[in-house]
């Protein structure tokens, strides 16, 4: 039974489906999992009593700063998973993506989405009748799947990294470097259909903190980032 370490924040004064996706993550059979969780409590505003809350973050601080508190230890997990507040997941969604991992060796990858879901990037959003498909681009969220050995590679996220936009196009670079494989899971799917995304903090920012995090790092471009390079039926 393989270990995995599952990392999330949720806002505690905005609608979520925290409590959803927490069962769903308990609901794993064939892996342990082992939940931490973060409240963005604004001000102390909300509720933030979620079972698995590490700590509650009253001021504004970049995502993925905040989960580098709660993934100091993840080296020592066989998976990491790291999701969202905003989604909604089958029971046996878990254990269905990492047998699927497993079987199709990705080091990095996600469920898919469905049709009815928010979507920036329509490579993520589900194919009928196909089981997996190996590509080059994972997305940062709302859940991603991270093998140990990947996860050597891609943790802790950089304090350069903010809310993750542009790691999407860095890690396939550091996944393909390393020999290893990454896709998209449309067996198994995720509903992203809550919030918008990106709706409460700043685009401005965000874009310019990808800017440069690209300007540092080897990257895929769009064009590159968006292909499918093996599909599974």
């Amino acid at each position: 039974m393989d270990r995995v370490l599952a990392a999330g924040i949720y806002m505690s004064d905005r609608p979520s489906t925290v409590a959803h996706v927490s069962y769903r993550l308990a609901c794993a059979r064939e892996n342990d999992v082992t939940q931490r969780w973060i409240a963005l409590a604004p001000d102390g505003r909300g509720r933030f009593d979620h079972p698995g809350t590490i700590f509650v973050a009253t001021a504004p601080a970049p995502k993925f700063a905040l989960l580098n508190r709660i993934l100091a230890d993840a080296h020592g997990f066989d998976w990491v998973i790291i999701a969202d507040d905003d989604i909604e997941l089958a029971e046996d969604a878990v254990d269905r993506l990492l047998h699927h991992a497993r079987t199709y060796d990705l080091a990095l990858c996600q469920p898919a989405r469905t049709a009815d879901s928010f979507t920036d990037h329509p490579i993520v959003q589900v194919l009928p009748g196909v089981t997996a498909r190996r590509t080059r681009f994972v997305e940062i969220g709302p859940f991603v799947c991270i093998r140990r050995d990947a996860a050597r590679l891609l943790l802790p996220f950089g304090e350069d990294c903010a809310m993750g936009w542009g790691l999407d196009f860095v890690w396939p670079v550091i996944i393909e470097n390393a020999g290893l494989r990454m896709g998209i899971v449309d067996d198994v799917t995720m509903a992203h259909r809550i919030r918008p995304p990106a709706q409460h903090y700043s685009h401005s920012t965000a874009h310019t903190d990808m800017y440069r995090l690209l300007a540092r790092n080897p990257h895929l471009t769009h064009d590159d980032a968006f292909s499918v390079v093996e599909i599974f039926t």
